[in-house]
């Protein structure tokens, strides 16, 4: 046993193409899938509604989401964004996939098929120059993966009203989620949630039924301890139904002999339904990774933001990431250049940790860097000097000389005293916008650079109205130095 593992394990002098691909592409070669499934979960989506309003709740927030591609700066794979330059031709691509779908709609339909099925396909149509000019969303129901022992993937085949349409591996993107158990194919969320969803899809069929017209009747046993005639039999059944057969409450007059009622059914109290379906509802959106403090009626606003930011960073990020990766990896290559697709970072992020965080880079980066890093903006001619460079000292101005001279300082006189204008506007704007998400930014024009600069990133902390004014009390005073300076 021994020696036929050493012989097995020998030394190998350097790495090897993966041994088990040919042996997993012939294992699954004969496990022809199940469509239907994928049809039944589509059913599901339609009957359920809380697998709808989960499976909206995350298609239609990805959907909202921008995609950018980005060039690589070659220095570590990290994007970078240079202002000016044309877009990439995927984006004009993303635009108008094909004719009759939109950019919203391919990014929804394709997140909603990896909630519902665990997988997604997209097919490109070519331009005849080796370069996708249409995008065209597959239904998972309709696509099988035909494994091969050297390729893995040899192709897909599309099917639909019995006929088979070939496609080749390099025209479709498949998107899936993890399966620990298949190795072709995705895994569903409705698979976790199966039971959940049909004890509560029975829940609602049987209140349906309870108050339906025609099964209204409750369930029990009327029981006629007399003997009566089959015609008086007939009455009896005709007017208790015509009682009881619909959703009104009415009463049963009967004529004859002694009647009893047996009640052998449970009340919705008794079956405590209420609580049962709620307790459904939170188990299928937990799965789906719906917060229910985004959909609870009881939730405070507190627990709404923080189910909303729970939503972001736990559900919606990393299935925006596992597009993006896999456009990069299958899509962008179409492509000459070196690029990379992303979603818009929408995480939430701390305000007052950020702030720390960049006060704590200025002795190690520059302006220009902590404003390309942290605020996305271009560099600037005073920007690479660290933030804090010691300033000339405050009332060394040279003395006047010539009427050259006299003409400059009261140019930069005029400039500051324009500057100190704009920074009371500034204070009031963002006093009277505190607290208001999403404002408009205040338009700077004659603040110089690094003081509207140190204004931002103070705004950025600003909670109250008095820490506003300390801000702005600070960048006063740089503004007085400035021009004592010059």
């Amino acid at each position: 046993m021994w020696k036929q593992l050493a012989q097995w394990f020998g030394r190998r002098a350097a790495l090897r193409p993966a041994p088990h691909v040919a042996a997993v592409a012939v294992h699954n070669d004969r496990l022809f899938p199940d469509l239907s499934a994928s049809q039944a979960q589509t059913l599901v989506y339609q009957q359920s509604p809380w697998v709808y309003v989960a499976v909206n709740r995350i298609a239609e927030a990805a959907a909202l989401v921008p995609l950018r591609v980005l060039p690589l700066n070659g220095t570590g794979g990290k994007p970078t964004e240079t202002p000016g330059e044309p877009g990439h031709p995927l984006d004009a691509l993303l635009d108008a996939p094909n004719p009759t779908m939109s950019r919203f709609e391919l990014l929804e339909q394709t997140v909603g098929w990896l909630e519902l099925c665990g997988n997604a396909y997209w097919f490109l149509a070519g331009d005849g120059e080796g370069v996708p000019a249409q995008i065209w969303a597959l239904r998972p129901d309709r696509v099988s993966i035909v494994p091969d022992a050297a390729r893995y993937v040899r192709g897909y085949l599309y099917e639909i009203d019995g006929q088979r349409i070939p496609l080749d591996a390099a025209e479709v993107v498949h998107f899936k989620r993890w399966h620990p158990a298949n190795d072709y194919y995705g895994l569903s969320a409705l698979e976790a949630a199966r039971l959940a969803i049909a004890s509560d899809r029975a829940m609602a069929e049987w209140n349906r039924n309870t108050f339906g017209s025609d099964n209204g009747v409750p369930a029990g046993i009327v029981n006629i301890k007399e003997f009566v005639s089959d015609t008086d039999f007939e009455r009896i059944k005709r007017e208790w139904r015509q009682s009881y057969g619909g959703p009104q409450r009415r009463t049963a007059f009967l004529r004859g002999g002694g009647v009893e009622w047996q009640n052998i059914g449970l009340s919705h109290q008794d079956l405590d339904f209420m609580k049962g379906r709620q307790a459904h509802r939170d188990e299928i959106l937990n799965l789906f990774g719906v917060p229910i403090g985004m959909l609870s009626e009881n939730a405070t606003e507190a627990n709404a933001t923080v189910a909303e930011r729970l939503f972001i960073e736990r559900t919606l990020w990393p299935k925006l990431a596992r597009i993006a990766q896999k456009i990069t990896q299958e899509l962008l290559p179409f492509w000459a250049g070196a690029y990379r697709a992303e979603f818009e970072d929408i995480r939430p992020t701390d305000v007052k940790a950020r702030l720390e965080e960049i006060r704590t880079s200025y002795p190690v980066l520059s302006i220009n860097e902590i404003r390309q890093r942290y605020y996305t903006l271009p560099p600037v001619a005073w920007g690479d000097l660290p933030v804090g460079t010691a300033k000339p000292e405050p009332g060394a101005t040279p003395p006047v000389e010539s009427p050259a001279e006299q003409t400059q300082v009261y140019a930069v006189t005029e400039a500051a005293k324009t500057a100190s204008d704009e920074l009371t506007r500034w204070e009031r704007f963002a006093i009277k916008r505190l607290g208001r998400p999403n404002g408009r930014s205040f338009e700077v024009r004659a603040l110089p650079d690094e003081v509207a600069f140190e204004v931002s990133a103070g705004l950025l902390g600003a909670a109250t109205a008095d820490e506003v004014r300390t801000v702005f009390a600070t960048a006063r005073e740089a503004l007085e130095s400035d021009r004592g300076a010059a």
